[in-house]
């Protein structure tokens, strides 16, 4: 990337604005990732109209032409994840490692549904009134309005816009203000990448303005939407006045049971990677780790000494574990849990300093509390940030009982050895994805993800059961002469 602005992708053309973005790296202050154009509502609804006259073309295109366009842009996410995972590093302040994974995954999800785009398979059944034939199919739905967070810039908007194309709808993209060079690039190779102008569109700017034209807009015909539990439910409400499909992955507050069983190794690896990695801003971290008296004391000792080994600093840095916060309003809010956490009286036994570095930044120590109740604020209300919570109890009972009494559902977790009690827990757990033995946080784009309660709402994303958002059934009957 070089200097200049860049600029918005509009029907197959790079399109300014008076306005841009300034993209700071939270890692280094001084350091600006770039100027980003600011679009506003007018460039947003010039977008939602090329995507929806591309539409007529695009949804009767050829599934060659469709796996061709997915191939050429999951191929060279890949072959570029080092350069492009280091501006996504820079950008989100994520470690230089989980920036180049992000954008190698990225990359999967594309050839991933470049696959699938030639496994759209209709079926064909007798109808119960004889010689009447029934044939059901799949087709695109039309626009679809795309809305994605700051955390995962790359790998949210690769795994909601490679579905889009590869059923045959067209897209208008509208990533989060804090990290537009991600979406920027992707942009970039999807116009290289042959996709016909119009099919695809990036209007970066704010949610307010260009978020709320695109999700209030009649000629959008379903919008997907990762973000917190506030701005879904808006766009829920703005989605039916026009009848228009909704998708939502939103908040979380997701637990691990370990158990008095289980090996506390695996149990220490599994909490502080799902809890700290990735600065713990991600929808799958574990931020409550439920743990049976037996073993709590070893089990907090063990941790504690595995966080001491943690290394925070500059995402950019070698050896650094945990990068910076994206931003300082996200610091601020993790502090200010910080000292809500400590007025209900849980009480602090690692972590949770704003740090002061080599670069200027948003740095935080990983946290960790004990004594806390599964009442308390910073065990119901999603944190967004390195802090972890340890909550005792007395047996398995309680623990699934804990585990579930929350107002998401999204991951959940238990280590054990106990098939017993993973078997129970994987029936019982009421949240959308289970990982005995695992972290929290890690999931594959092959199959199903999302939530129960408040954490998601609409068809899962990923997998095959993507097509359930992206497209719509039809049932054709026939009688032969």
């Amino acid at each position: 990337m070089t200097g200049g602005i860049f600029k918005n992708y509009i029907n197959g053309e790079w399109v300014g604005s008076d306005a841009s973005i300034r993209n700071i790296n939270p890692s280094d202050l001084s350091d600006i990732v770039g100027e980003y154009a600011k679009a506003t509502p007018e460039h947003c609804e010039n977008a939602i109209a090329a995507a929806n006259q591309a539409f007529q073309g695009w949804s009767q295109s050829a599934l060659e032409q469709r796996k061709a366009i997915l191939d050429f842009i999951g191929a060279e996410l890949i072959a570029r994840k080092d350069e492009i995972g280091a501006i996504l590093a820079r950008e989100e302040g994520k470690t230089l490692a989980e920036g180049i994974g992000e954008v190698a995954r990225s990359g999967q999800f594309f050839q991933y549904y470049g696959a699938e785009a030639l496994r759209l398979m209709g079926e064909n059944t007798a109808s119960v009134r004889p010689g009447v034939d029934v044939e059901v199919h799949r087709e695109p739905l039309g626009v679809i309005g795309i809305v994605t967070p700051w955390n995962f810039p790359m790998a949210v908007a690769a795994w909601k816009v490679a579905p889009a194309l590869c059923y045959g709808n067209c897209v208008v993209l509208k990533p989060a203000e804090l990290v537009p060079a991600s979406a920027w690039i992707l942009a970039d190779i999807i116009s290289r990448s042959g996709l016909p102008a119009g099919v695809f569109n990036l209007v970066m700017g704010s949610g307010r303005d260009v978020g709320e034209t695109l999700c209030t807009s009649a000629d959008i015909q379903a919008v997907t939407f990762t973000g917190s539990v506030a701005v879904g439910r808006h766009i829920a409400r703005n989605a039916i006045d026009n009848m228009a499909r909704v998708q939502l992955e939103m908040g979380s507050k997701n637990a691990l049971v370990v158990l008095n069983d289980a090996d506390l190794d695996i149990a220490v690896q599994c909490a502080v990677a799902g809890a700290y990695f990735g600065t713990g801003q991600k929808c799958t971290a574990s931020s409550r780790i439920i743990v049976e008296a037996g073993i709590h004391d070893q089990f907090v000792e063990k941790m504690t000494a595995e966080m001491n080994k943690l290394v925070v600093g500059n995402a950019m840095t070698p050896g650094v574990h945990i990068g910076a916060v994206v931003d300082e309003r996200q610091l601020l809010q993790n502090l200010e849990y910080m000292e809500v956490a400590k007025r209900e009286g849980a009480e602090l036994v690692q972590g949770g300093e704003r740090l002061q570095l080599e670069t200027e930044g948003y740095f935080m120590s990983p946290a960790l509390f004990i004594n806390t109740s599964n009442t308390m604020r910073i065990n119901r209300e999603e944190v967004f940030g390195p802090i972890a919570c340890v909550i005792k109890v007395e047996n398995y009972d309680e623990a699934l009982a804990v585990s579930n009494d929350s107002d998401f559902g999204l991951t959940s977790g238990i280590i054990t050895n106990s098939l017993a009690a993973a078997g129970h827990f994987k029936r019982h757990s009421k949240s959308g994805c289970v990982m005995v033995n695992l972290p929290t946080a890690g999931t594959d784009y092959h199959v199903p993800f999302g939530g129960r309660k408040a954490s998601s709402y609409g068809p899962r994303e990923q997998g095959q059961y993507a097509r359930d958002f992206y497209t719509i059934i039809k049932t054709n009957y026939s009688k032969p002469y």
